[in-house]
């Protein structure tokens, strides 16, 4: 994604929260503003080569698994690498089931953004898989921080005009 893309994605979160699009986001900025919806998700019991094939394609690093329609699982491009990496594993019939992170980090589309990032920190968590009851609505990735961040210094050494 380009910069300018990039800025754009920023801006329409930052007027979700504050409809002039200043930096100064209120305490009360959740996740739902700022997650990316409608995630790609992968099944359990489909193949690493699946997940690599939707990764590359949609240019992502992160999978939330499912079965039956249940989140299961999430799988990282750095869980697939290292599964990948392990003598005699054969993508095209290893299931993603057996190189997923069970017990995903999830939030609401209502937890407050701070939280979320703040638990991303802490416990290195690459990606938060937004739900809405048992379903996936969204996802929050490191790369959608960096994005916001990049948006929030920029205008913060922007001359005042």
């Amino acid at each position: 994604m380009g910069w300018i893309v990039g800025r754009a994605w920023v801006a329409r979160r930052l007027r979700a929260v504050r409809p002039n699009g200043g930096i100064a986001m209120n305490s009360h900025a959740t996740i739902g503003a700022y997650m990316t919806p409608s995630p790609h998700t992968i099944g359990s019991r489909q193949s690493l080569a699946t997940a690599h094939r939707l990764m590359n394609a949609h240019h992502i690093r992160h999978l939330p698994v499912l079965d039956r329609g249940q989140l299961v699982g999430i799988l990282s491009d750095r869980d697939l690498r290292f599964v990948e990496s392990i003598k005699g594993v054969d993508r095209d019939t290893v299931a993603v089931e057996e190189g997923m992170t069970t017990d995903p980090f999830t939030a609401t589309r209502e937890t407050p953004l701070r939280e979320v990032v703040e638990a991303m920190a802490a416990h290195k968590y690459g990606a938060v898989v937004v739900m809405d009851g048992a379903q996936a609505i969204g996802i929050f990735t490191t790369h959608d921080v960096a994005r916001l961040l990049a948006m929030i210094l920029a205008q913060a050494v922007e001359p005042a005009g």
